[in-house]
């Protein structure tokens, strides 16, 4: 409260001299007018008091009314864009040349600003070599604005994220110069091995920035010189950027006029001011002729003052640029008035007077202005948006990633329950199987047992002995093999044998039988269907060959036929036709149910094995008689 009270009353005590001041202007411009109107008197009058009342702080007045550059500008429009579009890569790229516009201009709090959040993008990012550059430009900003412990802190942080040798010795190089703040010889020394990296990579920009570094050192040591030598070697490196080459030329013209060599200020001044007329920067011309001004003034060369503060004068005015042809008024004003030339005065109040509408109107400055920091508060609300679009993002994402997940358990408990099921089925027709293939013939086992009962009752113990120790051995290697779906051709066929072996002693007077085998197939190696051949055997015994007149001949071939087996049963018996009308009742129950047996294993087996297992069964016409039985399955080798 209490400094607020004191600005008012200075503000008051300031207005108060203004009025004083522009009271005694008009009184002298209307002793030396012989006709005024009133209107006019007043304009002046109040004129003389805007221009007076904002003297005292002129400096401060131009400062918070600067024209905003057109590269800020530009750099602000891109990065506005690139918000809409919401491309985090473009936006880091766009913080990082915004940033870098600021720091050209030495708004520095503010480049840092967007460089920190240009670096947070590229740490999301998990981009190490950007990460590593930007964290070297927050050091470079920091240093600049004479923030060495963080810059120093910043610098080491860059050298241990860089991938790059030279960018890692370059940081590395920065952080021990501001370690080594105490020892100027140390610190050049450090300068001069960037200067030789960065020559070598040949980064201008960065060259530049060194020999200034070389130029504040120089200065800290009071080493006006070479802090002016090194400022002019940094000039051929920054000539791409007017904002620096600018600063630099200000600063040596400074140092130069600190030191009283007048002469090189000047030449100096004329250099920036062809650099700056070669670059349309009308901000820069009006600034360096109000301070080339003050030079000639030191000199005593007051035309040529007056001249310079004339021209920057015409130059604003012109222009639209109200604060500074006000600033350039005030100081010839202040110089006619302390030599007593008060007409002369008033007539440069006049002409201002005059041309004020103009100026105003054609100032864009503070339109500029206001536009600038329109365009920054919408900036910090698509900033704001950005985050809050990220976060919804963050958000779906991880209730997408949540449902995925469910998904996928649920996915794979259902694999689990098909995977189960498929087992239990594949298990039952494994159980299915070998409940077929462990199903006996009733005919064969009883039939087998009133053969050998036949026998013993014909007092034939030779023939009864013979005749069970083979159905014995049949019964065994059955018996052994009824858990397996595969087993050797050489082991199939000799249970073939051995069951047509048997079936001959019973019938040895109705057929005999014959086996053959390819000779291409080892029968130690090939894999057969187990029990699948036996029943077609057995239907051609006792439904064919049995009941023949005559003696008959039974037939099996098995031979290959490229990548499959086919097995023949061939019979010279009374055939299907007539078997059928001799059948009783169940003895046609008998037979379809072996044919169903193996029908329902060969189905099983294609299914288990993905096989493709089938057979089929022909009557032979007249004047022959008989069946033949073709079955095919894939040539398998043991494993």
């Amino acid at each position: 409260m209490h400094s607020l009270i004191t600005e008012v009353v200075k503000l008051c005590f300031d207005l108060v001299k203004a009025i004083g001041k522009a009271y005694k202007f008009v009184l002298l411009y209307i002793a030396n007018t012989k006709k005024m109107h009133r209107h006019s008197v007043l304009l002046l009058f109040l004129t003389i008091v805007l221009l007076h009342s904002g003297h005292a702080k002129a400096q401060d007045s131009l400062s918070q009314k600067k024209e905003t550059p057109a590269e800020i500008k530009k750099a602000t429009n891109n990065l506005e864009r690139s918000l809409i579009e919401n491309d985090n890569s473009k936006i880091a790229q766009n913080y990082e040349l915004l940033a870098q516009e600021l720091a050209d201009k030495e708004e520095l709090v503010k480049a840092q600003e967007y460089l920190f959040k240009a670096l947070e993008i590229y740490t999301n990012a998990k981009d190490v070599a950007a990460r590593a550059r930007v964290m070297r430009n927050i050091a470079k900003t920091q240093e600049f604005n004479n923030k060495w412990r963080t810059a120093s802190k910043n610098y080491k942080a860059a050298a241990e994220t860089a991938i790059n040798l030279t960018n890692k010795t370059l940081n590395l190089n920065d952080y021990n110069r501001l370690k080594s703040s105490g020892n100027a010889t140390l610190q050049q020394k450090y300068l001069n091995a960037n200067l030789l990296l960065l020559k070598k990579e040949n980064k201008k920009s960065e060259i530049a920035d060194a020999y200034i570094q070389l130029a504040l050192l120089n200065l800290k040591k009071s080493d006006t010189i070479n802090a002016i030598e090194a400022y002019r070697q940094a000039m051929p490196y920054a000539k791409n950027v007017p904002a620096k080459v600018n600063r630099i030329y200000s600063n040596i013209a400074k140092l130069q006029a600190a030191g009283k060599h007048y002469d090189d200020t000047v030449l100096t001044i004329k250099q920036l001011l062809s650099e700056a007329e070669k670059n349309k920067d009308l901000g820069i011309q009006i600034e360096q002729l109000r301070y080339i001004a003050t030079i000639y003034f030191a000199q005593n060369e007051i035309e040529k003052a007056t001249d310079a503060l004339k021209e920057s004068y015409k130059i604003a005015s012109s222009s639209g640029k109200t604060f500074e042809a006000q600033e350039s008024l005030l100081l010839l004003t202040d110089y006619y008035n302390s030599t007593g030339n008060d007409s002369i005065s008033l007539g440069l109040y006049e002409e201002f007077t005059k041309n004020l509408d103009r100026i105003i109107l054609s100032d864009h400055s503070l339109t500029d202005a206001k536009t600038f920091k329109v365009t920054e508060e919408r900036i910090r609300r698509l900033e704001s948006e950005k985050m809050f679009k990220d976060e919804l993002i963050t958000r779906k994402n991880s209730f997408n990633y949540f449902l995925l997940g469910a998904m996928m358990l649920l996915m794979l408990f259902f694999a689990f329950i098909i995977k189960a099921l498929y087992s239990i089925k594949t298990k039952n027709k494994e159980i299915a199987l070998q409940s077929l293939r462990r199903e006996m013939n009733p005919h064969f086992l009883f039939n087998s047992l009133n053969s050998v009962n036949q026998f013993i009752a014909q007092n034939n113990e030779l023939e009864a002995n013979k005749y069970l120790t083979s159905y014995s051995n049949l019964m065994r290697n059955t018996m052994e093999n009824s858990n397996k779906d595969f087993v050797t051709l050489a082991n199939e066929t000799e249970n073939l044998t051995k069951y047509l072996e048997l079936e001959h002693l019973r019938f040895k007077d109705k057929f005999d039988f014959k086996i053959t085998v390819d000779e291409n197939l080892d029968p130690d190696t090939v894999w057969v269907p187990n029990m699948i051949v036996q029943p077609h055997l057995e239907n051609a015994i006792w439904h064919g060959l049995r009941y023949k007149e005559t003696k008959g001949l039974l037939k099996m071939d098995i031979v290959a036929e490229g990548k499959k087996i086919i097995i023949t049963i061939d019979d010279d018996g009374i055939g299907p036709t007539k078997s059928s009308e001799l059948k009783t009742h169940n003895q046609r129950a008998h037979e379809s149910r072996g044919l169903t047996n193996t029908k329902e294993r060969m189905t099983l087996l294609n299914e288990l094995y993905k096989t493709k297992m089938n057979f089929t069964m022909t009557e032979k016409q007249s004047p022959k008689t008989g069946t033949v039985v073709k079955i095919e399955f894939p040539l398998i080798y043991k494993p």
